[in-house]
């Protein structure tokens, strides 16, 4: 009697394949609109597993209550805090705004005095990658702040028109960070004996991308924020305008290797040592070499500890793209990609040899 086709194992196992990837694609499709929500409440959850673990052993077991202190601790100390900060950039940006379409800020004086004592070879230079036509560039930088301003009116627009949309994302994300904090280690568990690989693979995957996301995270973050405020505090002490929007800007640049806040304060320092204020100009270059440029250095190692880091080119590229893929999530989703994919590589060589 010949055997029903629908009886091999084999046949079985593609379908159950294939039923599993299609859920999955489905279930994502489903998710992706509050991809963003999902994603801070995963990298929030796995930066504070340590001090959820500390509070339910004080609390004698109850995770429940455990993840509410600390989700009470995340709100008070890091969200409340970066929404008052995001809220006062956001005003004296608007400020800063006004000040240059009022004409109270001429930029192109600022350059024509910069212009004046730098050395001929740099005027030479400035003049052949086409800088150096006064008119020209106060026209261009015009145009700039005109789309600037079309981008931001735009922005302003969605944004009241998406404030349900923010709120209802927003609390997702406390409401799966909750049971993130509280069912966190089940879960992860649970993710592992489904991985399809050996428990060392797996270990050693899961291992690398809490070590990634808290690296950038808790790492990153907190560089990015102590470099922003040390930039901020110099300017405010050299009384230049907008010294707070100034060291956010640091903040955000010193996300990226090889960029970081140099580019922010560099450009001021040369242009106060070139315009009279020489003692101010050296003292800004001193401050940012020695002080911002070495915070890295120092807190770096103490926040992330001796876990492996990722080559700064591959850490920048990895941020770039990703947030041109996944937006502000980008900056944390494109190293936990990168380092994915090295480790894949890395467990598929070993298990080669």
């Amino acid at each position: 009697m010949p055997s029903d086709p629908l009886d091999s194992t084999t046949l079985q196992g593609k379908a159950l394949l294939a039923l599993v990837f299609a859920a999955t694609a489905l279930f994502a499709a489903v998710l992706w609109p509050l991809a963003g929500a999902i994603s801070w409440a995963i990298f929030i959850a796995v930066v504070f597993a340590p001090m959820q673990e500390r509070a339910a052993r004080r609390l004698r077991g109850r995770r429940g209550w455990a993840a509410i202190v600390t989700l009470a601790v995340i709100v008070v100390m890091v969200l409340l805090p970066m929404t008052m900060l995001g809220v006062a950039v956001a005003h004296e940006a608007s400020a800063l705004y006004a000040r240059l379409k009022s004409g109270d800020i001429q930029l192109a004086d600022y350059f024509q005095k910069m212009m004046a004592v730098l050395p001929e070879w740099a005027r030479g230079w400035l003049a052949r990658v086409g800088i150096d036509d006064l008119p020209a560039l106060q026209a261009r930088l015009a145009q700039a702040l005109g789309d600037s301003r079309n981008w931001i009116t735009a922005r302003a627009v969605l944004i009241g028109q998406g404030t349900l949309d923010v709120v209802v994302e927003f609390f997702v994300m406390l409401y799966l960070l909750f049971f993130l904090l509280r069912d966190g280690r089940e879960l992860a568990d649970k993710a592992a004996r489904a991985l399809p690989l050996e428990p060392g693979h797996t270990k050693r995957l899961l291992s690398q991308f809490a070590t990634v996301v808290r690296a950038t995270v808790k790492g990153n973050v907190v560089v990015a924020l102590a470099q922003g405020a040390l930039g901020w505090l110099a300017f405010w002490f050299l009384d230049i305008s907008a010294a707070l929007l100034w060291g956010a800007v640091m903040a955000l640049l010193s996300l990226l290797p090889a960029v970081g806040a140099a580019i922010v304060w560099a450009p001021v320092a040369i242009y106060l040592a070139t315009t009279g204020s020489l003692w101010s100009g050296l003292g800004l270059a001193a401050w940012g070499v020695l002080v911002i440029g070495l915070v890295d250095n120092v807190l770096r190692p103490v926040l992330v500890g001796k876990q492996t880091r990722l080559p700064d080119w591959l850490v920048l590229v990895a941020t770039l793209g990703g947030l041109a893929v996944f937006g502000p999530s980008g900056f944390v989703i494109g190293p936990v990609i990168a380092a994915t994919f090295l480790v894949s590589w890395e467990i598929l060589g070993d298990a080669r040899r």
